[in-house]
């Protein structure tokens, strides 16, 4: 019953007129930035970050959390259509999805793509309302060493699933630490890192570290290798699924949806780990597998419905714990405390109609995504011939506009192309700026919660072993750090992001 009261409380935030128009306007930015090659939901959240200084609370978050799964969505179109997903989650879908489109059945993988898209974010959501408050209120019972040790998972899982050598994602880590430590220290009053220069005396900015890593960077790696449009030169065709398509599609949407959840939920989890999981199990399991690679409408289905679960399902530990299990989730909590809200169990009980309006528009976002994105396609077709050469001057003018709204200097423009060059850096030495924007933003938090633990122990560590949840965190990191030395393990990962590259 409390469920069900809760839902309809968030209907009513969901439901009220700019927040409608504000989850139609992220599901289409969404969906376009999805389709685009060079763009992603990371890079324009991060642009975004600024423009939500004038917008109230649920209208932001619920805008960003569009983008998200809306890129989900608009990733498989470009994945299907020109066999060039727009989004990293998306890249199995073009094995089977484009060899369709090359068949004249476009518009069946489309349409299905849809429908495992829809179902999987009404299931997620309706997870999302039963998982959370139980979660919430464990985490109530969290104390300082609790909260370091789960935030250390975090950190740990993040390096696990970088693209690239261990070593480098570790480095990232490191840095995002180092970082996220400059500014002046609030126990000892002593400035840190600031090289005596007092406008960094409040640290830097995450609105001008995560546009530039994700903005700048991106678009100067983009134009070096020459990003630009692509057309499609297959014909759509009919938007209706045969009966057939869907009896063989029902199974592997709820299975997708099931892995794509459950990894969603896990620490460093996400839409892209699910995707590709999820097509290999139907790989395996279908009695269709010859057809895979081929054109097998279960290759779509599945991997779809898994990568807008998983992306849906990863707001439950962001919302829930103010852990991010993902790059977009720590630009999620950055948003949270642009707008004066301190993430964890208290925004529940704090701002319930937040909460829940944030939950209750994922499934509006959904509705909103099967209505507009099917009668939209030939919209999205002449979107992916857009040439690049035209899109990035306008990125670059949005994240200097940006930047210097933060504190109305050009001290940030300053640091953020600084920023964006170290970025580009980092991605020419194939390292992921993805860990150290998450280091960046848990690094306050863990130190602020290990210095807590060990004031509340009387400076003993065995505190962190004492307390059983802690425990259990930390030796599940130590799991995952084994797991990922041992060499089938390493193979497997290696495997895995060349197949995504």
């Amino acid at each position: 019953m409390d469920i069900l009261q809760n839902l309809i409380l968030g209907l009513e935030t969901a439901f009220a007129l700019q927040n409608l128009f504000y989850c139609l306007l992220g599901v289409i930015l969404g969906t376009a930035i999805g389709i685009l090659p060079g763009l992603g939901p990371i890079t324009t959240i991060a642009l975004l970050l600024p423009v939500t200084f004038g917008l109230s609370a649920d209208a932001a978050l619920i805008m960003l959390a569009g983008i998200y799964y809306g890129a989900q969505y608009g990733g498989s179109t470009a994945a299907i259509l020109v066999n060039l997903p727009g989004e990293s989650s998306a890249v199995v879908t073009a094995i089977d999805g484009y060899q369709l489109a090359r068949k004249g059945r476009a518009g069946h993988a489309l349409a299905i793509a849809a429908i495992g898209s829809f179902v999987a974010g009404t299931l997620a959501t309706l997870l999302i309302a039963l998982l959370s408050p139980p979660l919430a209120s464990l985490a109530l019972s969290f104390g300082p060493a609790d909260y370091f040790s789960l935030m250390l998972l975090g950190l740990v899982a993040s390096v696990i699933i970088s693209r690239g050598s261990l070593l480098h994602a570790f480095g990232m880590i490191l840095l995002g630490l180092l970082l996220g430590t400059a500014g002046t220290d609030v126990s000892s009053g002593i400035a840190r890192f600031t090289f005596g220069e007092p406008r960094l005396f409040g640290g830097f900015d995450f609105v001008v570290i995560s546009v530039a890593l994700f903005g700048i960077g991106e678009i100067i790696a983009n134009i070096e290798r020459g990003e630009d449009g692509m057309t499609s030169t297959y014909e759509v065709g009919s938007l209706f699924p045969s009966f057939a398509d869907l009896k063989r599609s029902v199974m592997p949407i709820l299975r997708g949806t099931g892995i794509g959840a459950l990894l969603g939920i896990l620490p460093g989890g996400g839409a892209m780990l699910g995707s590709f999981t999820a097509y290999a199990v139907e790989k395996k399991i279908s009695p269709n597998r010859k057809e895979f690679g081929h054109g097998a409408i279960e290759g779509v289905a599945a991997p779809e419905s898994a990568n807008n679960a998983g992306a849906q399902t990863s707001f439950i530990p962001m919302l829930t714990l103010g852990i991010p299990s993902n790059p977009v989730m720590a630009l999620m909590i950055g948003a949270m405390i642009i707008q004066g809200i301190q993430p964890g169990p208290a925004v529940m009980a704090r701002q319930p109609e937040l909460f829940w309006g944030i939950i209750a528009s994922m499934w509006v976002g959904n509705v909103f995504l099967l209505i507009l994105n099917l009668p939209m396609i030939g919209l999205w077709v002449r979107l992916i011939s857009a040439p690049y050469r035209f899109l990035f001057p306008m990125i670059v003018v949005f994240c200097v506009i940006g930047a210097y709204s933060i504190s109305n200097a050009s001290f940030e423009v300053f640091l953020m192309a600084g920023f964006g060059l170290l970025g580009y850096a980092l991605r020419k030495i194939d390292c992921e700026p993805a860990p150290l924007i998450l280091a960046f933003v848990l690094g306050p938090m863990i130190e602020a919660y290990l210095r807590r633990a060990m004031l509340l122990s009387g400076g003993d560590p065995m505190v962190f072993l004492q307390r059983p949840i802690s425990a259990t965190l930390l030796a599940c990191g130590a799991i995952l750090i084994a797991i990922v030395l041992l060499p089938m393990a390493r193979r497997t990962r290696a495997v895995a992001f060349e197949e995504e590259a």
